[in-house]
């Protein structure tokens, strides 16, 4: 295995850390990927965890809005920012360059540092709404459909 979750990662957000811990399975899938050479395989793994850390910054986000968090706007820029990121390097991989140990280095150490100082800085904040458990229900549904 590439990288075993850390439970340093955890932010009391149970939702939430099991979505981190999500896209650290992906990680884990395009490392374990390398060694077949399979690009079409490995595109699919980078594809879908492309698409659902986005779909998880989105529920984020919707958090930290419904728990009135003070610095939603330079959150959500360091997720677009971070998403850029990562298509440069799905553009990069789909012209056939191999970029795929960069774009893992790249995963953990973004995830960890995000994780440490930015996600945490929200989670006292959305703990609190997160009292209110129809909301979160709601949300759990229209992202993820659990």
């Amino acid at each position: 295995m590439y990288w075993d979750w850390d439970p340093s990662l955890n932010v009391g957000i149970e939702v939430i850390d099991k979505q981190h811990k999500r896209i650290v399975d992906y990680i884990n899938e395009i490392h374990d990927n390398l060694e077949d050479r399979d690009r079409n395989v490995l595109g699919g793994v980078i594809d879908s965890m492309i698409d659902y850390t986005l779909t998880h910054f989105a529920f984020e986000e919707a958090l930290m809005e419904r728990a009135g968090y003070p610095i939603l706007k330079h959150h959500k820029l360091v997720h677009q920012s971070f998403a850029q990121r990562v298509q440069d390097h799905k553009k990069n991989f789909d012209e056939g360059k191999d970029v795929t140990r960069q774009l893992l280095g790249d995963l953990q150490i973004w995830l960890t540092s995000h994780i440490k100082r930015d996600d945490q800085d929200y989670a006292v904040l959305v703990r609190g709404a997160l009292e209110e458990k129809s909301w979160i229900a709601k949300m759990l549904q229209k992202f993820f459909g659990s």
